[in-house]
Parts: C-alpha cells; structure tokens; sequence
C-alpha cells in the first residue's frame, strides 16, 4: 500500500511543475461541506490533494475538476450525471462514485468512494446500448496507483502508452451492474 503522506507532496510537486496556474486548495470547511451535500466523505487521498495541492487544476492530460466553486465541479458533475442517470432509461451513475477528471467525449476518471482503496473508474459513455454497466471500467485499484500511474507518466492515455509492455488498460469493472442497481 502507498502512504498518503509520501504520495500528496509528489503530486504537489509535479502539479507546480506541470501547471501553470494552480489554483488556491480547499480549505477544510469548503471539503467538509462538499461532503455533507454529497452524502458521503471523500477518500482520505482525495481529500488531502484537495485540500493540500489544489482545487483542482493538475493531474493527468486534462486535470482534475475542482471540488468546489464557481463553474463545473465536482460537485456539480455528480449532481448532474445521477440526476441524469435516474430521469434516462438506462441508468448507468452508481451512488458514491465521484468523477473527478473529464477526459473529453464524456469520458470520466471517476473514484469509487465506496471501495476501501478509492479505486479509480473509466466512464465510457459510448459502450453504453442497453446497459449502463458497460460503460464502467476499472482504470486503477486505488487512488494512489492512479497517481503513481501520472507521476511514472506510464497511463493508458500518454501519448507513447502502445510503446510500453507495463502500460496497464483499463478492464471492465465487474461491481459495475449490482452498485448502478442499488
């Protein structure tokens, strides 16, 4: 397992390396009241980028969503998508899964907030014909392999990822059908 405490400040590091405006953290009042209107506590990790490295504003290709202000959030995206998940005919946004990251096309990086490691998903909207589930995908077992993953620079969406034999995809997400149906 990867320590939190050794993980936030190389992800604090490469995201003022990489970015070039990072914007202010949360402040703990801003992601303790992100939770209560969620529901459901953020995993340790998240919460910790969050409130230690930015609202957002780094991480893979298209960064993180900010968790809270003005404009789309993560807050709002999740709001959005479990509202639009529950009025469809085919429901596919489990409760507790956060998106954090919108890879373009809406695709999303999503953590399970349930899962004991915040393991990350894949949201592929496109796979989705007559079930919801087959748009989920497992993109890493924990939050913090996810962020291994960026630090290494050796994700499934690097440019050069056909190039590495350890470059893992992401794999259907098999508690995708049973959490969409709770």
């Amino acid at each position: 397992m990867i320590a939190i405490e050794g993980l936030v400040p190389r992800v604090a590091a490469k995201a003022k390396a990489t970015s070039t405006a990072l914007p202010p953290a949360a402040s703990a009042e801003e992601v303790a009241a992100a939770e209560a209107v969620l529901g459901f506590a953020l995993p340790p990790l998240l919460a910790s980028l969050y409130r230690e490295v930015a609202n957002g504003g780094y991480g893979p290709d298209y960064q993180l969503l900010p968790l809270v202000g003005a404009g789309r959030t993560v807050l709002s995206d999740y709001q959005s998508e479990r509202s639009s998940s529950a009025e469809g005919e085919t429901p596919y946004w489990p409760a507790g899964v956060l998106p954090i990251l919108d890879w373009g096309c809406g695709m999303y990086a999503a953590v399970d907030c349930r899962s004991e490691t915040a393991t990350v998903l894949l949201f592929e909207p496109n796979a989705i014909v007559d079930d919801g589930a087959a748009a989920w995908f497992v993109d890493a077992g924990s939050l913090a392999e996810w962020f291994e993953t960026w630090l290494a620079e050796r994700g499934w969406y690097q440019e050069d990822a056909d190039e590495h034999d350890d470059v893992a995809e992401p794999t259907p997400w098999e508690r995708a059908a049973s959490r969409i149906a709770e």
